[in-house]
């Protein structure tokens, strides 16, 4: 049942985490459904798992992720995420390995797996170069190479990070996508990040906890098309 991931570069992942819930989360989903049609840009929505359904329903454009899932296959597992659940929610993919949901490296070969296996795309956390170099030996769709230490601070990696990472992962594999982020707080990290050779980045605390999420949103997929243009001339 393994599925040809459709995600395109340029793209934008956005995770509201547990910054938001419930309409709130729809809300901002609608937004970025919204952006990805104006500007031509994929993204990924990393919804909470509870709202899975509700962003699949109101949404067109977006590619709907769940932020985990285990290995488990149908059966005892009261509290697990079973992956034929989230399929059957909705879901096209899933972030597995977020530094705020570690998996060791025996657990991840499994679950990268199994979605495969259940045709769910897999985007993949790496907080250093060589857990990056590492994770791609695992075979992802999509890589997110971003240090730990930044996540949520509002300072964004720099250009030779950007390079040295993507540089890392496509050695290993040249089909995986590199999405280079942490720290993006605002449309000129995006741009800075993109401009530099990421395939992508993403945003979590810069968008949720944006006076105006819409517009932090429509700020930031802008200037991931313009970046990727330029470079691109």
């Amino acid at each position: 049942m393994e599925k040809k991931c459709t995600i395109k570069a340029p793209f934008f992942e956005i995770g509201p985490k547990a910054y938001l819930y419930g309409d709130d989360v729809i809300a901002l989903a609608k937004a970025a459904d919204a952006a990805s049609e104006k500007y031509g840009v994929d993204i990924i929505f990393t919804t909470p798992v509870a709202e899975i359904s509700r962003v699949k329903e109101a949404t067109r454009h977006i590619h709907v992720f769940a932020p985990h899932m285990d290995p488990l296959r149908p059966g005892r597992g009261l509290a697990d995420i079973l992956p034929e659940s989230l399929v059957a929610a909705g879901a096209e993919g899933v972030m597995l390995n977020h530094c705020e949901k570690p998996l060791t490296l025996a657990v991840l070969r499994e679950t990268i797996a199994r979605a495969k296996e259940v045709g769910l795309t897999t985007i993949v956390c790496a907080d250093s170069m060589a857990e990056a170099s590492m994770i791609a030996m695992l075979h992802p769709d999509i890589i997110v190479a971003e240090p730990s230490e930044l996540i949520g601070t509002g300072v964004s990696v720099g250009p030779e990070y950007v390079q040295a990472a993507t540089d890392a992962v496509k050695s290993v594999d040249p089909d995986i996508l590199v999405l280079t982020a942490a720290g993006i707080a605002g449309g000129q990290d995006v741009y800075d990040t993109i401009i530099a050779g990421a395939d992508a980045t993403g945003s979590s605390s810069g968008v949720a906890k944006a006076a105006d999420r819409a517009a932090m949103v429509d700020e930031m997929i802008s200037a991931a098309r313009r970046a990727w243009d330029e470079r691109h001339k």
